[in-house]
């Protein structure tokens, strides 16, 4: 087929114009989702900001946070009025990691047990709520992007290397700290942690000392991919990166993200398997077309349907 009949056949493809996505998104506002330890706004069309929103105890998470965590990503996974998503936090500090305060009625409940067999899975059932809340953040089918300021401590290690892209402020600094509390961390770091920053060596390093590092040091060792001088500004480029994100196909975005996820735990000749099945459909999409179209003719940036 010779490119002015592709281009011809291109064009001919159902394009959705500007009008229309207006009109589909003038209701996003009801859209929504409502937590308590979490607040939610929509900064740009089809940007989601969610905020860790326990400033008073340094956004440390306790047990609802860890439920509204996994409610919130699992519902913005399949609102269609999300494409991507960043997320921050409100106060001093990113997070201080687990709320030890919260875990007094687990320890009641272990107290209240004399059988070691039946505190096992009372321990197991809570790890396994605890994981599914930060997995449910790699799961999400929307990119996921952390702004993080000052510290960002235990569990906020945990959560961040569940995300898809990281920046921080120049004064942010990490602990993967549960060591000095005389446990490992069974979250989610010590799997993400060393894939994120590929080297086993300073990953093990960090995790059996609990050292602190700065954001320098995080920058360099791939932990985040950019600093920025404060939080207004932090702020400002992980929302305009995720407007920059929402803008394009949404089938072509989370697909793209989900063949990467997949990737991380397979051969490379599965995820060529896992994309070539999944493309067999795909570029039969819309969104294929409309996007072909604008790059052969220079046509105005394509306006994509809700996913």
């Amino acid at each position: 087929m010779s490119l002015q009949r592709f281009t011809n056949v291109i064009r001919l493809a159902p394009r959705v114009s500007a009008m229309q996505t207006y009109r589909n998104n003038t209701n996003a506002a009801g859209n929504v989702p409502q937590f308590k330890t979490l607040a939610i706004t929509t900064p740009k069309p089809f940007v989601f900001h969610v905020e860790l929103n326990r400033p008073k105890k340094l956004n440390a998470i306790d047990r609802e946070m860890w439920l509204e965590i996994r409610d919130c990503f699992e519902s913005l996974a399949i609102n269609p009025d999300c494409r991507a998503i960043v997320l921050s936090a409100a106060g001093k500090h990113f997070c201080a990691g687990i709320d030890l305060s919260s875990m007094m009625s687990l320890g009641q409940q272990l107290a209240d047990s004399e059988d070691v067999a039946r505190k096992g899975i009372i321990l197991e059932r809570t790890i396994k709520i605890y994981q599914d809340s930060i997995s449910a953040v790699e799961r999400c089918t929307k990119p996921v992007i952390m702004a993080v300021h000052q510290a960002c401590i235990g569990a906020g290690v945990d959560l961040i290397t569940a995300a898809d892209i990281r920046y921080s402020t120049q004064d942010a600094f990490f602990q993967i700290k549960e060591v000095d509390i005389g446990m490992a961390a069974d979250v989610g770091t010590l799997q993400r942690f060393p894939k994120a920053i590929g080297s086993q060596s300073l990953a093990r390093e960090l995790c059996f000392t609990g050292r602190r590092f700065e954001a320098t040091e995080a920058e360099r060792c791939g932990l985040v991919s950019r600093l920025f001088a404060d939080k207004d500004t932090l702020l400002s480029g992980a929302i305009d990166l995720a407007a920059d994100i929402a803008g394009r196909s949404p089938i072509a975005v989370q697909t793209t993200k989900e063949s990467m996820v997949y990737s991380l735990e397979h051969t490379n000749q599965e995820g060529l398997d896992h994309i070539r099945i999944i493309n067999k459909l795909h570029l039969q999409s819309e969104d294929f077309a409309q996007a072909v179209a604008a790059q052969l003719t220079k046509d105005e940036k394509p306006v994509f349907a809700k996913l």
